[in-house]
């Protein structure tokens, strides 16, 4: 029988104490893991004030050592706000203002201004994780904050925080899956014949603009086209009467730490930039073992993050967030692109619908059992609209997607 296992807990406010060596091993052996729950990712945040004290976002890691280092982990946030979070909870602090209780500061264990699904409770083992399970709730329920949100975690953690007795609060996302296409006409070979020639007139109209389009991966990405593609997402925030959450200097400092990680999508006209998207994905062109599986299936994932253009072109969204990332994938053998948080439009494109999880606690019990009934109906709601837009499918509906 072995003998019990002696963790300390720490609450971390700088990744630095905790090193890029360590985190990245804790982080990157999860098979829920990301490129967002790197410390290159999560350090650049914090260092370039887009995560910070200052703009609402307090970092308090929850860390578990034993004597072989560091065991486990959260990213945790104290939470002075709602925003860049991407699962809304904007009533919950409506009613608990109502009853005249503090909802913010709150604790918020997710990656900031990323609504990438991933592990939130990482771990060396499974002791480790029960045993950080239990920390996490204890810091919850001693700190007197008035709530904790883990956000986007995958099912093994979202059902040990539920035999925990966190409330479930599903969501919904759209990705597209690769099913071993051999190049982008196969892929719309695969949809209905409307689907598949409202795509192909929608190119169609890019290429008539007289655009250009080329992706830019890594070290082929140049200072000059970070400028220009952090001036474009600025202009989309602008253009929905918000300011930006990330500022120039976090997209320099991952283009210089984690580069090979970055795909940038540039579009060109009469010789001049006019738009441009981010890609982080994870896989290796120079070994496809990170990309696929061990029995050869694919691997990886591409996630869509942000865009802008300095004018309106039609179709142009469509061409930079979508089909280039699905070439990119294809390309790459890539399996999932992810294309981001909301968006139903993005079902007649190929992207299907996936259902997301996020665990709550809330520490006033009369408000517990009124939201916990709210999501029990909001669980049947969103069953209807999956299955909905599971009748709406871009793919042919007899047989395989593949022709």
């Amino acid at each position: 029988m072995k003998p019990p296992v002696h963790y300390r807990t720490q609450i971390v406010a700088d990744l630095e104490c905790i090193g890029a060596r360590a985190w990245n091993q804790l982080a990157l052996a999860d098979p829920d893991s990301n490129p967002f729950l790197r410390y290159e990712f999560l350090h650049a945040l914090h260092a370039t004030g887009c995560a910070s004290a200052r703009t609402g976002w307090t970092p308090a890691y929850l860390t578990l050592d034993d004597d072989a280092g560091l065991a486990a982990a959260v990213p945790l946030y104290r939470k002075d706000h709602s925003f860049g979070e991407y699962v809304f909870d904007w009533a919950w602090a409506r009613a608990h203002e109502e009853r005249g209780l503090a909802y913010y500061p709150k604790w918020l264990a997710a990656v900031p201004f990323t609504p990438a699904p991933g592990s939130r409770l990482l771990a060396r083992d499974a002791t480790a994780r029960a045993e950080l399970v239990r920390r996490l709730i204890g810091v919850a329920r001693e700190s007197q904050l008035s709530s904790l949100h883990v956000l986007l975690a995958p099912g093994a953690q979202i059902e040990a925080l539920a035999h925990a007795g966190l409330m479930i609060q599903r969501g919904m996302q759209f990705h597209w899956r690769n099913r071993g296409y051999e190049g982008f006409e196969q892929f719309l070979q695969a949809l209905s014949h409307d689907k598949r020639k409202k795509i192909r007139a929608e190119r169609r109209k890019v290429r008539e603009a007289q655009v250009q389009i080329e992706r830019r991966v890594g070290v082929q990405i140049r200072e000059q086209d970070w400028r220009f593609f952090h001036q474009c997402y600025r202009i989309t925030y602008a253009q929905h009467g918000s300011a930006p959450y990330l500022n120039l200097a976090f997209f320099q400092r991952i283009a210089s730490s984690m580069p090979d990680s970055l795909l940038l999508v540039l579009a060109h006209r009469n010789g001049h930039p006019v738009a441009s998207a981010l890609g982080v994905f994870c896989d290796s062109s120079a070994d496809q073992s990170a990309a696929r599986g061990a029995d050869g299936a694919l691997g990886g994932t591409l996630y869509g993050r942000y865009w802008g253009a300095t004018e309106f072109i039609p179709c142009l969204h469509f061409e930079c967030c979508y089909y280039q990332m699905i070439e990119f994938a294809i390309e790459r053998e890539i399996a999932v692109f992810e294309g981001g948080a909301q968006g139903v439009h993005k079902v007649a494109r190929g992207l299907e619908p996936v259902p997301t999880h996020s665990a709550h606690f809330v520490a006033d019990a009369a408000l517990s059992r009124a939201i916990a009934a709210a999501l029990a109906r909001q669980e049947r709601q969103l069953g209807g609209v999956l299955d909905e837009l599971a009748e709406h499918t871009a793919f042919k509906v007899s047989g395989s997607p593949l022709p």
